[in-house]
C-alpha cells in the first residue's frame, strides 16, 4: 500500500492522484473511440447515405462549417442521397433539425397536422429584431388576426383592377422609360435592383396607398433605405448560420460586428415604416378609403410596434419574392433564345387576337391567356424558389409519414430548393429548365403545392400568389415585347445570397437593347 510504503503521503493526496489518473484514462479512451468513430465508421457508404455526419457532442458541426457558404447545394445533395429525402442535422447548442424534401412530409406538416408545427419561440426569436410579430414571424392569435384581415383585402373584388392599374402605370411611366434610357446610353443596369425597387413601389401603393417613387430618375433614389432593408434581411438570416448559435446573442449583447450593423439597419427600416404609418394616419383623417394597413388601425392589436411589424412583413413579401423570381427568370432567358422566341410568339398571338399593337400594355384577360409565359416563370421558380427553405417547430413528439421520428422542440425544415431538384418528384430531367413540363394541351396546368411549395401550402398558403403571377407576367411580357435583356454572365450561374429570399450576390448586371417595333 502506498501509505505504508510512503508514510509521509497523506490519504487525500492519494485520492486526488487516483481521481486524476482515472480522468486521464477516461479521456484517453474517449478520444481514442471518438477517433475510431470519425475515422472509420463515418466513412462507410451505408452511414453516409443515411444523411448528415452527426458526431457525438458536436453534431454535424465540421461539415456545417465547411459547407455553410453553400448551404443549399450541400443540403440538397445530402437529401438527394437519402432514401426518403429526409435527414437529421444536429449542431451544438441543442439545435436539432429534421430537413425534408419529401412531399408526403411537407403535406403532413403544412396541412394534415398543421397545429403541431407552429413557427415556435426558438425560431421567431431569431428574426424578432427585424420582423417583430409580423405575419411571417407570428403564431396563434396574432397570426390569425393578420391572416384574416389580409385575406379580406386580398379577396376584394376591386383589388384585381387596382393591381392591374398600379402595375401598368408603374411599368409604362417608370420601368420602361428607365430601360429605354439604358438602351440608348448602353448603360449596364443591375436588373435585380431595378426589379426590387419596382416591386417596392407596387406593394407600398397596393397595401398602404403610398407611392415611394423608388424608380424615379436613374433608379438610385433613396439608396440608403434600400440598402438598409437588404442588410437587415441578410444579417437576420446569418444568425441561423452561426456554428454556435449562442454567439449571435453574445455579439448582440456586446453590440459588435454584424449585430451592430443589424441594429443600425433595423433602425433605418423602422424609420421608413413609421413614416408610412404617419402618412396613412394623416390621410385617414380626411379620407375614408380603406387600404390593407388601414384595416388594422383602430383594432385592439394596433399598437405602433404591431403596425410597424405589419408594414415590414408586407414589404418583405411584396418586394423580395416577386423580384427574386423575375431576376432568376431573366437570367435564365439570357441563355435560352428558344424560350424567348416561344414567349414572344405567344404574345404576338394574344396581341393579334385582341387587336393590340406591340407597344401597348396588356390587360387582365391578356395575362390569363399567357399560358407559356406562366409556365416559363413557374419553371424558373421551381429551380430558384424565392423562399428556398422554411422552418417550423415540432410541438409534440411523433412520427412523420416517411417513418422519421421527430421530437418536441425540434425544428423541421422543408427544403423547397432541394425539392425542385429531386428526380423522384420531377423525373430524370429535374435539373433542366423545361417550361413544357407545365403545359398540357396548350394550357398551363398547376402543380400539387406539396410537391411545389414555392408559395407554401395549407393554412399558410401565400395570400398574394395570384397577385404575384399577375405582376410577374405583366412585367415579363411588357419588357420582352420591347427589349432584349442579356445578362453579362449568362453562362455562369450567379452566386446566391442565403437570406430570407434567394437573391443574387452582386446583383444581375444586364445590357438592354431595344427591339424593332414593327407591329408584325
Amino acid at each position: 500500500h502506498i501509505s505504508s510504503k510512503y508514510p509521509h503521503v497523506s490519504r487525500p493526496v492519494i485520492s486526488r492522484t487516483r481521481r486524476h489518473a482515472a480522468l486521464l484514462l477516461f479521456a484517453f479512451f474517449f478520444l481514442f473511440f471518438l477517433y475510431i468513430y470519425l475515422r472509420f465508421l463515418t466513412s462507410t457508404p451505408e452511414i453516409v447515405k443515411r444523411g448528415f455526419n452527426n458526431y457525438p457532442f458536436i453534431g454535424a458541426l465540421p461539415d456545417f462549417v465547411k459547407n455553410r457558404h453553400r448551404f443549399l447545394e450541400w443540403t440538397t445533395q445530402v437529401l438527394r442521397d437519402c432514401p426518403t429525402h429526409t435527414a437529421f442535422l444536429a449542431r451544438p447548442g441543442n439545435v436539432l433539425d429534421v430537413l425534408t424534401a419529401n412531399p408526403h412530409n411537407v403535406e403532413y406538416i403544412l396541412k394534415t397536422n398543421f397545429h403541431n408545427y407552429p413557427k415556435g419561440q426558438k425560431m421567431t426569436s431569431v428574426l424578432q429584431d427585424f420582423l417583430g410579430s409580423g405575419i411571417f414571424n407570428a403564431d396563434g392569435h396574432l397570426w390569425k388576426v393578420q391572416r384574416k384581415t389580409a385575406s379580406y383585402e386580398f379577396n376584394s373584388k376591386s383589388l384585381r383592377n387596382f393591381v392591374m392599374d398600379n402595375v401598368t402605370v408603374e411599368i409604362q411611366t417608370r420601368l420602361l422609360p428607365l430601360l429605354s434610357r439604358a438602351s440608348q446610353t448602353r448603360r449596364v443596369l443591375d436588373l435585380q435592383d431595378i426589379l426590387e425597387r419596382f416591386a417596392f413601389n407596387n406593394i407600398c401603393k397596393l397595401a398602404f396607398n403610398v407611392d415611394p417613387g423608388y424608380l424615379d430618375g436613374d433608379g438610385t433614389t433613396r439608396a440608403d433605405l434600400m440598402r438598409a432593408f437588404d442588410d437587415a434581411t441578410t444579417l437576420s438570416t446569418e444568425r441561423f448560420m452561426y456554428a454556435f448559435p449562442l454567439m449571435f446573442k453574445i455579439k448582440k449583447w456586446l453590440n459588435v460586428g454584424s449585430e451592430r450593423r443589424l441594429r443600425e439597419s433595423v433602425a433605418v427600416v423602422h424609420k421608413l415604416a413609421d413614416e408610412i404609418i404617419r402618412s396613412i394616419l394623416e390621410v385617414k383623417k380626411s379620407n375614408q378609403d380603406q387600404d390593407l394597413l388601414s384595416r388594422f388601425i383602430g383594432t385592439e392589436e394596433s399598437s405602433p410596434e404591431f403596425l410597424r411589424d405589419i408594414v415590414i412583413s408586407f414589404i418583405l413579401a411584396g418586394r423580395d419574392t416577386t423580384s427574386s423570381g423575375l431576376s432568376w427568370f431573366f437570367w435564365i432567358l439570357s441563355s435560352r433564345p428558344d424560350v424567348k422566341r416561344e414567349i414572344r410568339e405567344e404574345l404576338k398571338a394574344i396581341r393579334s387576337k385582341n387587336g393590340r399593337n406591340k407597344g401597348d400594355g396588356f390587360g387582365y384577360q391578356d395575362l390569363k391567356d399567357m399560358h407559356y409565359l406562366q409556365a416559363a416563370i413557374s419553371e424558373a421558380m421551381r429551380l430558384y424558389p424565392p423562399v428556398p427553405v422554411d422552418t417550423r417547430t415540432c410541438w409534440s413528439e411523433e412520427v412523420l409519414p416517411d417513418g422519421t421520428m421527430i421530437k418536441k422542440d425540434w425544428f423541421i425544415t422543408y427544403h423547397t430548393y432541394a425539392m425542385g431538384r429531386m428526380e423522384s418528384i420531377w423525373g430524370k430531367d429535374c435539373c433542366e429548365y423545361k417550361p413544357e413540363r407545365w403545359i398540357e394541351n396548350g394550357i398551363y396546368k398547376g402543380e400539387n403545392p406539396f410537391r411545389y411549395p414555392v408559395f407554401h401550402a395549407g393554412p399558410r398558403l401565400c395570400l398574394g400568389k395570384q397577385l404575384a403571377y399577375i405582376q410577374m407576367k405583366c412585367v415579363a411580357a411588357s419588357v420582352l415585347a420591347l427589349y432584349d435583356i442579356e445578362a453579362r454572365h449568362k453562362d455562369e450561374c450567379p452566386q446566391h445570397l442565403f437570406c430570407l429570399t434567394l437573391r443574387m450576390k452582386g446583383g444581375l448586371p444586364v445590357a438592354i437593347t431595344q427591339r424593332d417595333l414593327d407591329p408584325n
